[in-house]
């Protein structure tokens, strides 16, 4: 699944592309990729409303259009691709295809179909937004701080895997940089967070940024079937320390890189560096 970094880099890659280009046209080809609402109303909001502004929150793209925002959710494969006018845009895998002012074709690709787009009115706040409900601060936004996380894991019995995965703590961090965020603050992935201080908490969200910032200038992380899907293929893989690296030397201890089942998602770690508080 795209995560914040590569999510970031697809919404700026779009916003080169397409920034100021009007949608005069609109094909739905499987409907149920729209949230709450049929494929006409989709179309109907949408024509001729133009590109305007570029933004995210965690893995949610937010394209505010002239009168709405048209916020994407990518989920585990869905990806964009461009076409130029004298291109075919069409895979059975294509799903919605935008057709620009001058010509280009922006095609919403999802071999799953797992995707979601949603359309809501501009001046409707995005914390009020169904998409929204159940979506915390993004992990870049200023009211993440250290006894923000603290105070919310107070109210948890969790591990610190689950923790960094909950989109309704801190939104944007999924499994690759979960296991990274880890690694780089020594903490074991199974650590309970109630055991954990605000200067542990200050330690983490340090570390979740650099690793995010990282990872964003990199280009995001090319896994198995991700790529920005515009021309940018992520880089960041080449610095990732544990994840994916089962049986692997350590780069800090030498020792050798193991992986087990956290929260039901597959984790990697060292045990002789990171510890359980």
């Amino acid at each position: 699944m795209p995560e914040l970094p590569e999510v970031e880099t697809v919404l700026r890659t779009l916003e080169h592309q397409i920034k100021g280009r009007q949608i005069v046209q609109i094909e739905v080809r499987y409907a149920k990729m729209i949230d709450a609402m049929d494929a006409s109303e989709f179309t109907k909001r949408l024509m001729h409303q133009h590109f305007v502004t570029f933004s995210r929150v965690g893995k949610y793209l937010v394209f505010g259009m002239d009168d709405v925002n048209l916020v994407v959710h990518l989920r585990m494969e869905g990806k964009f691709y461009i076409y130029q006018k004298d291109e075919d845009p069409y895979s059975k895998h294509a799903h919605i295809v935008f057709t620009l002012d001058d010509g280009r074709k922006l095609v919403y690709h999802d071999v799953r179909k797992f995707g979601r787009m949603y359309i809501y009115d501009k001046d409707q706040p995005l914390p009020l937004q169904k998409a929204f409900q159940h979506v915390g601060y993004d992990a870049f936004d200023v009211r993440v701080d250290a006894n923000y996380l603290y105070q919310q894991a107070k109210k948890r019995k969790t591990t610190l895997k689950q923790f960094l995965l909950d989109q309704s703590v801190m939104a944007g961090v999924g499994n690759i940089y979960a296991d990274e965020i880890a690694y780089r603050s020594k903490f074991h992935p199974e650590t309970k967070v109630y055991h954990l201080t605000k200067k542990d908490f200050q330690t983490i969200l340090d570390n979740t940024r650099m690793i995010l910032k990282g990872a964003i200038k990199a280009g995001g992380t090319t896994i198995r079937s991700y790529t920005s899907s515009l021309g940018v293929d992520g880089k960041f893989q080449l610095q990732l320390k544990v994840h994916m690296k089962k049986g692997d030397a350590c780069p800090t201890c030498g020792k050798p890189i193991e992986k087990i089942v956290v929260g039901g998602r597959g984790t990697y770690l060292c045990r002789t560096c990171q510890k359980r508080k």
